[in-house]
């Protein structure tokens, strides 16, 4: 079935959720245990990238071995999960949901947070029911996300959600990637894990809040 009617694919960490503060506690929590110097949030952003092995060579100069990113991975996700539940959603993201899903449009949310940690916290946050499908990673976590968006679109198929009229909302050059990849668009917002300069890399837009993001995805797949 082709879909009619533009369909937004959320991120969730660093978009929808705004938890940049989190990440950089656990980031430098885990790195005081692995012997690195902290880190501030303008260097995090300038060298943050997916795979996220690929964000250590870029720290270390090397790629770190299997045996150390399960180390390194091991750290940040123990540190990362115990900040978590404090962080909220981003700002306006609650009425951008609902009002997206009152002109009778679809979204979704598509995360490589771990499943069966994302579906809860979603829930948690009241979010769940404006969403067609959750999806969240049940893979490795040095993945990215192109694969895991070609599944996501392929389970809503039958609901009239197509590629061509899809628009990922995300905060990571990934993101523009996956897009990409399965030929939707992407709008990237600047409130999470990227800089500036390393989001425009992409060639998709780039905003600096959600509202900006929603209506450049009605004009784009409007």
């Amino acid at each position: 079935m082709t879909g009619t009617n533009p369909h937004i694919v959320w991120d969730w960490n660093g978009t929808l959720l705004h938890d940049i503060d989190a990440v950089i506690a656990a980031t430098n929590a885990s790195f005081a245990e692995l012997g690195f110097a902290p880190i501030t949030l303008e260097r995090y952003r300038d060298l943050y990238v997916v795979p996220v092995p690929k964000f250590y060579e870029r720290l270390m100069g090397r790629l770190p071995t299997d045996a150390e990113w399960l180390v390194m991975d091991e750290a940040f996700h123990r540190h990362y999960w115990a900040a978590a539940d404090g962080a909220g959603l981003a700002e306006g993201s609650l009425e951008l949901l609902r009002g997206w899903q009152e002109d009778g449009l679809t979204q979704s949310l598509l995360s490589l947070a771990p499943h069966e940690k994302l579906v809860p916290l979603v829930r948690t946050h009241g979010i769940d029911r404006h969403f067609l499908r959750v999806d969240g990673r049940t893979g490795p976590s040095h993945t990215t996300k192109a694969g895991h968006l070609v599944r996501h679109l392929a389970a809503m198929e039958a609901a009239g959600v197509s590629a061509a009229r899809t628009v990922l909302i995300g905060d990571a050059v990934d993101d523009a990637l996956a897009a990409a990849h399965v030929g939707a668009r992407a709008v990237l917002y600047t409130g999470g894990s990227h800089s500036r300069a390393s989001l425009e890399s992409a060639g998709v837009l780039v905003v600096d809040t959600l509202a900006e993001a929603v209506a450049a995805a009605r004009e784009q797949a409007g």
